[in-house]
């Protein structure tokens, strides 16, 4: 400031009066009082604090314009990180998106794959089931037969009239051992054979010999009888092979109920379901009596969950029980055991056929004969059955 006032004093006394002189004059006051040695020194000051205010603001503010030149570039890279990072997610997300879709389109066509494979499996056990259906209807005249009606039998409740019933005479057949040189001969009718008996020795024409042969009864060991009685349910079925699943047994009940209750696949209203988890096994009602026929012609059945298809296997629910279980023991009527026949001939048929021809003679006491058996050699078991001709 000193060296323009200086500078302001020596262009005045150049040119005195002149225009610049007083022009200098109006910006800075106070020039006049300067150089005659009266300046106004606080006003000086001021300027001075001024011009110093203004280096300390030009100052500061330099030192703001730097820091917000580094926060920008900080955001600048914060922002270019930001970007690299989503293009980085973006192909990320595309790469991921590639993946699922392939992976979706596998389980697709492992799916597709599966559903024709089980497609097969269908048809193939359709066609089997056809097979067999047709393999196994038949049809057979049923000879005439008396019936006796014997009594009336009092249903004790519903359920029985809705089973399928029926019993089986069963008995045993009782072995006989033949040794050699004996034979086992049967007549058709009782009378003969007990006559026979009665005369004992008989002389037989064979081909090479006329052996006197003895007639013996036959002394059958303990057998045993009885009738099975069988009952298979109309409207319950067994279920098995249930799948282990991972919730509570009513859900499990529910879902039972669900699927035996489709009539497409032969089911019906479900009255009741018992289930066992431990035995993987279900008990399964019906509210009509002719649904387990239907549904019984599935061997393996459809159990579908939300997640899984899987297969049960269906079995009749059939109930067993013995009743008139007697032991017996006693001698054929029929039938009776020729001993000492020798013979130098080793054809056992040809033998077999000279005793039947014998013994169907009148002259000889005989009559028709309905089986013999002849042993030349070793020891064979005869098998004697229940006579049930005349059973009803």
């Amino acid at each position: 400031m000193e060296d323009v006032s200086a500078a302001r004093t020596e262009t005045q006394s150049e040119t005195p009066g002149s225009s610049a002189a007083v022009k200098a004059e109006d910006e800075i006051p106070g020039t006049q009082e300067d150089e005659t040695g009266n300046g106004n020194v606080p006003e000086l000051e001021e300027w001075k604090r001024k011009v110093a205010e203004a280096e300390k603001r030009k100052a500061d503010l330099l030192l703001s314009k730097l820091a917000a030149d580094e926060e920008k570039r900080k955001w600048e890279e914060e922002l270019k990180n930001l970007w690299s990072d989503e293009d980085k997610l973006a192909k990320e997300r595309k790469l991921a998106q590639e993946n699922y879709q392939r992976n979706f389109q596998q389980q697709k066509d492992e799916l597709r794959r599966e559903i024709q494979s089980l497609k097969d499996k269908l048809a193939a056990k359709k066609a089997k089931c056809k097979e067999l259906a047709q393999r196994y209807k038949f049809k057979r005249d049923i000879p005439e037969t008396k019936v006796k009606f014997t009594h009336l039998e009092k249903a004790e409740n519903e359920e029985m009239c809705k089973n399928i019933c029926y019993f089986f005479d069963v008995s045993t057949n009782v072995p006989f051992r033949l040794n050699k040189g004996e034979a086992l001969i049967t007549f058709e009718e009782e009378n003969v054979a007990q006559e026979l008996l009665k005369k004992s020795h008989h002389t037989v024409e064979l081909e090479n010999t006329k052996p006197v042969v003895r007639a013996w009864p036959v002394e059958l060991e303990t057998g045993v009888a009885f009738q099975l009685h069988v009952k298979i349910s109309q409207r319950k079925i067994n279920v098995s092979d249930i799948p282990d699943l991972l919730i509570p047994d009513e859900w499990v009940k529910d879902k039972l109920e669900l699927n035996f209750c489709k009539t497409k696949l032969g089911g019906g209203e479900v009255q009741d379901v018992t289930y066992d988890r431990w035995l993987r096994m279900a008990l399964i009602t019906f509210a009509k009596p002719g649904v387990a026929k239907n549904i019984m012609k599935w061997a393996e059945y459809p159990f579908y969950t939300s997640e899984k298809t899987y297969v049960v296997t269906i079995s009749p629910v059939v109930q067993k029980y013995l009743q008139r279980f007697e032991m017996f023991q006693g001698i054929s009527k029929r039938t009776l055991l020729l001993t000492d026949i020798q013979d130098p001939s080793e054809d056992e048929e040809s033998i077999q056929d000279m005793i039947a021809i014998h013994f169907q003679k009148p002259s000889n006491g005989g009559g028709e004969v309905e089986h013999i058996r002849y042993v030349s050699e070793g020891t064979k078991v005869a098998y004697f059955e229940t006579d049930t001709e005349n059973a009803i």
